[in-house]
């Protein structure tokens, strides 16, 4: 036992701030100064490097000791659940992010924002909440944002105030300090299911009617190129995510991100991120850099997890020169506007293309647009699905296949509406026929309503 004491002139440690948990504040305060009050004596016992050697399980035997010690030391009297919450509290300090540990737990949150040290926001069921939970001070927070963007290899402070980073589940970070923050640090978490969303779950949650979810499957297995155009947090990951569970075992696929959150589950996937400057401003891995180097890859098919710049040109190229079937994302609130976004992106690229030869480059690489978008009762819903068709003069022609029609609110607020067809057939039915792939000829009906 004691493995983890300190000698008895053991190295100082800089105090770190307690754990609150999501109770209401007033009825934790006298858990939180009796943590704060151990956490700093525990900071001068713990050998903290002993800790990297041992399980959870061995940590939290040897803690509750302690524990149980100071306080008997302290004359504090708490049943077996207090203490047992306690050390749950510290062992999340000394292996896991603090305060953020109940939160991400939580399998209701989809979001964390972090408004500084004592506002703490998240999204449930698509609505903002404020919590309870606070940080000691904003060194503590900014401690916790530390430790998330070392673990994979970034760094952020003064000269490099913000960051994107992901957690170990594959969460994605973003983080913000001063000066850039004007009233403390910011740090936003988009939190990942630890199983990942298939179609058949966004089904179930009313985000994809059944129907539709065929005919996107179908658009996958047959190989089309395409693009699922969203804004901020309406779902494109994870509606990209499960479309990609179509596609074939024996392919290879090349995934191109600035930070790792896809969670394609086929056995040949090869991931790749992006990598920011050093210290120096030196060492910069760009995805346009990634998206040339995996044409040397051998891929069947490239996923790009979204497109924001130049490496649109090259996204492109990559569709236009036999890999078939690849995918990406970009913000856009309607299937034209992200045509109008990706032909900027071009120009972004620094190519000397003329509009009219974008558009074409455009035209014949894309042959899908899904529309995706959060409605204003917090649900996020699959809104079109669009057909590029080619070029009439200078413009790119689409045709929508399938919309999705509002017909007002229930009792509780909740918006209605169905699926409509639009009573146009896709071109893709061909390429579907061809590689054996049937669907419905009635989806496409124009009086099918889909539900």
């Amino acid at each position: 036992m004691w493995q983890i004491r300190k000698g008895e002139r053991g190295d100082p440690r800089d105090e770190v701030g307690p754990i609150e948990t999501q109770a209401a504040l007033l009825e934790e305060d006298r858990h939180t100064e009796l943590k704060v009050a151990l956490h700093q004596k525990l900071i001068d016992i713990i050998n903290l490097s002993a800790l990297e050697s041992m399980s959870r399980a061995q940590v939290e035997a040897e803690v509750g000791e302690i524990v149980h010690e100071q306080l008997a030391l302290q004359k504090h009297a708490l049943n077996l659940e207090e203490r047992r919450r306690l050390v749950s509290d510290i062992l999340d300090e000394l292996l896991g992010l603090g305060p953020l540990e109940p939160l991400l737990k939580d399998h209701s949150i989809t979001d964390i924002l972090v408004n500084g040290h004592k506002v703490v926001f998240v999204e449930r069921n698509g609505r903002l909440v404020e919590t309870a939970t606070r940080f000691k001070d904003e060194k503590h927070l900014l401690r916790i944002i530390q430790k998330i963007v070392a673990a994979v290899g970034r760094r952020i402070d003064e000269s490099s105030p913000f960051v994107d980073a992901r957690l170990a589940d594959g969460s994605r970070v973003n983080a913000v300090v001063p000066p850039l923050a004007i009233d403390g640090s910011l740090l936003s978490i988009r939190k990942f299911a630890k199983v990942p969303i298939s179609m058949a779950r966004l089904t179930e949650l009313g985000s994809v009617p059944a129907p539709m979810a065929q005919v996107l499957s179908a658009v996958v297995a047959a190989r089309r190129n395409v693009l699922i155009s969203g804004g901020t947090g309406s779902g494109k990951t994870t509606l990209l995510n499960a479309m990609s569970a179509a596609i074939d075992e024996h392919e290879r696929i090349v995934t191109i991100e600035d930070s790792a959150e896809l969670q394609l589950q086929q056995r040949h996937v090869a991931r790749l991120e992006t990598r920011p400057p050093n210290i120096e401003g030196k060492g910069e891995v760009t995805q346009r850099d990634l998206v040339k180097n995996a044409l040397r890859m051998r891929p069947d098919r490239i996923i790009v997890g979204e497109v924001r710049a130049g490496e649109a040109f090259d996204m492109l190229q990559a569709m236009n020169t036999g890999h078939d079937g690849s995918m990406t994302t970009v913000h856009a609130n309607t299937p034209r506007d992200a045509l109008s976004r990706v032909e900027q992106m071009i120009g972004m690229s620094g190519i000397d293309i003329s509009p009219r030869s974008a558009r074409a480059q455009i035209a014949s690489a894309l042959n899908v647009i899904v529309q995706v978008g959060r409605l204003a009762d917090g649900r996020r819903r699959l809104l079109s699905l669009s057909e590029i068709t080619g070029m009439e003069g200078e413009v790119i022609t689409m045709q929508e296949i399938f919309r999705f029609k509002m017909t007002g609110r229930d009792e509780n607020n909740m918006v209605r509406g169905h699926f409509e067809a639009t009573g146009i057939r896709p071109k893709f039915m061909g390429e579907l026929a061809d590689r054996g792939i049937a669907l419905p000829a009635e989806l496409f009906r124009p009086d099918a309503v889909i539900h």
